[in-house]
């Protein structure tokens, strides 16, 4: 079914869209077509893609030429981040790629609703600005930066929230990951319902 087909193609802000592979969590090494949303409102400091938090007119693309773009490379399953995917409506985009039987995942701070039927909720709380009760509820995966020794225990608080089926990621900030890591390995070898996530995608020097 072509993209054209789509009854709602009203646009979206789209800072960038690539294919590549997802570095880091639960899909960490499978193939994926990623869309980064434009605009952001929880602002963390340590963010390596601040060039998201705003929006330009330009940036706008139509549904339909989103999905052209993801079927252009045959890709079968599609990231929404950001900035802060949940900003936006995104029912209209995840349903036109479900009716061509894409999967889709979304990661998100969680601090805002989101409308649209996912296939994996990756939540990724940030201490800028509060969760909503919706996050734990659908989160698949939890997903917690660690910029600090003391985020390890923010990051238990959120685990207790989230679901009993919910995979629990421990992920160093890029920038320390020298000081941060050895704490986080410390950390999951005596608390081994966490895992540790990679961004394994800037080991291998990829988008």
């Amino acid at each position: 079914m072509s993209a054209q087909n789509t009854p709602f193609n009203h646009p979206l802000p789209i800072m960038e869209h690539f294919f590549t592979i997802q570095g880091e969590g639960y899909h960490s090494g499978r193939v994926a077509y990623f869309i980064r949303t434009a605009g952001c409102d929880v602002g963390c400091v340590w963010c390596d893609v601040k060039e998201s938090w705003t929006i330009d007119e330009s940036q706008y693309m139509s549904i339909s030429s989103i999905v052209d773009e993801v079927l252009s490379v045959g890709a079968n399953f599609v990231v929404i981040t950001g900035g802060e995917p949940t900003m936006h409506s995104l029912s209209a985009l995840v349903d036109s790629l479900h009716e061509n039987h894409i999967e889709v995942a979304i990661e998100t701070a969680g601090v805002h609703p989101l409308d649209a039927a996912i296939d994996w909720y990756c939540f990724s709380p940030k201490k800028f600005k509060k969760p909503i009760e919706e996050a734990y509820e659908k989160a698949n995966e939890l997903k917690v930066v660690i910029n600090h020794p003391s985020d390890i225990a923010w990051a238990e608080e959120h685990a207790q929230k989230v679901g009993s089926s919910c995979q629990l990621y421990l992920q160093p900030e890029w920038e320390k990951s020298d000081k941060i890591l050895p704490l986080i390995i410390d950390y999951v070898k005596g608390n081994q319902k966490w895992q540790i996530s990679l961004q394994t995608h800037k080991y291998m020097n990829i988008p």
